[in-house]
C-alpha cells in the first residue's frame, strides 16, 4: 500500500463514487478501479460495496479512511513544522460561541492581528459542540467553548468566567422562582449551546416544563425578541449589560449553580502547534 494507492482510496470514500473520484483527480475511471482493487486485494478485505449511485463504505473502508484521514494529517503536519521558521504566518481558523465573539474577542483579535499581520486569521462562530468537533476534526485550530472539557485528545486554558442572568422586557415582572417563567416562552440557541443546556438543567432540576422553545441562530435575533415580549433568555451578563444599563431590557439573578460558566480555549493535545497558535494563546494571557 502506497500513499498514492492511499490517497485514490480517500477520494474515492469521500466522494462517494468511483467516476466523480476520477474527475476530481482528473485520472481515468478504470485506472481508479484498477487501484481500489488492488487495494482490496493486497488488504485481503472489501473496502467499498459497489450499488447502482456509486459506492458505499464497509466497515473495514470505514476503518481504512479513519487511519487514512490520520496519515494525510501527520504528513502535513510534518510538513508545516519542516518549513515553520517560527515567524507567525498563513492561515489560522480559531472557532467560538457567538457571545464570546461578540464581546469578549474585539479586543484580543486586534491586538493579534497588530502583533502578526502575516498570520491569515478566521474566525468561525458555532455551538459549544460543533466547536470541540472542529477542533478534533481538524476543522479549527483552536476554539473558545464553554468549560470544562474532559476529553483526552484537548489541552484547556481558562480564559474568561461568564455570569448568567435571566433576561426579560422591561414589563416584565420579578421572577422570585423559576416556576415564575413556566408559562413563558424560552429564547435559545440551537443545540449544544452550554446556556441552553444551563437552562435546561435548571428546568429539569426543579421540574419545570416550559410552555414553548424557540430556536434561534444569532445573539441580536434572542436580544431582539426578548425586547419585544415575545419570550426570556439565559445570556452572559456581559453580553446584554449595556442593553440592561440603558433600560432596555431587565436583568433577573439565578441561583449560583447555575449562574457561572468558565469560556476556555481548547486546541488538539498531540498534533504540533504552530507559532501563529502558539502566539495567539500568548496573547489570550496577556
Amino acid at each position: 500500500m502506497d500513499l498514492h494507492t492511499l490517497k485514490i482510496f480517500q477520494t474515492v470514500a469521500k466522494m462517494g463514487s468511483i467516476s466523480q473520484a476520477a474527475r476530481e483527480l482528473q485520472y481515468a475511471q478504470s485506472n481508479i478501479t484498477m487501484k481500489i482493487q488492488q487495494l482490496e486485494s493486497d488488504l485481503q478485505t472489501t473496502l467499498f460495496y459497489r450499488h447502482n449511485r456509486g459506492t458505499a463504505l464497509t466497515a473495514k473502508g470505514s476503518l481504512l479512511l479513519t487511519y487514512a484521514e490520520k496519515i494525510f494529517d501527520l504528513i502535513e503536519e510534518t510538513q508545516n513544522m519542516m518549513t515553520d521558521d517560527q515567524t507567525p504566518r498563513g492561515p489560522l481558523i480559531i472557532g467560538s460561541m457567538e457571545t464570546t465573539a461578540a464581546v469578549r474577542l474585539p479586543s484580543v483579535l486586534s491586538k493579534y492581528h497588530k502583533d502578526f499581520p502575516e498570520v491569515d486569521l478566521t474566525l468561525k462562530t458555532g455551538s459549544t459542540e460543533e466547536n470541540i468537533q472542529g477542533v478534533l476534526q481538524y476543522d479549527l485550530d483552536g476554539a473558545f467553548v464553554a468549560g470544562p472539557i474532559k476529553h483526552p485528545e484537548l489541552i484547556q486554558k481558562e480564559v474568561f468566567e461568564e455570569e448568567l442572568v435571566l433576561i426579560t422586557d422591561t414589563k416584565h415582572p420579578p421572577i422570585s422562582s423559576i416556576k415564575d417563567i413556566q408559562t413563558r416562552t424560552m429564547l435559545v440557541f440551537r443545540t449544544g449551546c452550554s446556556y441552553r443546556e444551563k437552562l435546561e438543567q435548571w428546568l429539569h432540576q426543579e421540574r419545570v416544563i416550559p410552555n414553548k422553545i424557540m430556536e434561534f441562530g444569532t445573539l441580536d435575533a434572542i436580544v431582539g425578541c426578548v425586547f419585544a415580549g415575545l419570550g426570556l433568555s439565559m445570556l452572559p451578563l456581559s453580553v446584554v449589560a449595556k442593553h440592561i444599563q440603558e433600560g432596555t431590557l431587565r436583568q433577573h439573578s439565578i441561583p449560583n449553580q447555575y449562574g457561572k460558566v468558565k469560556t476556555i480555549f481548547i486546541y488538539r493535545k498531540e498534533r504540533y502547534v504552530p507559532s501563529s497558535l502558539i502566539k495567539f494563546i500568548n496573547t489570550l494571557g496577556n
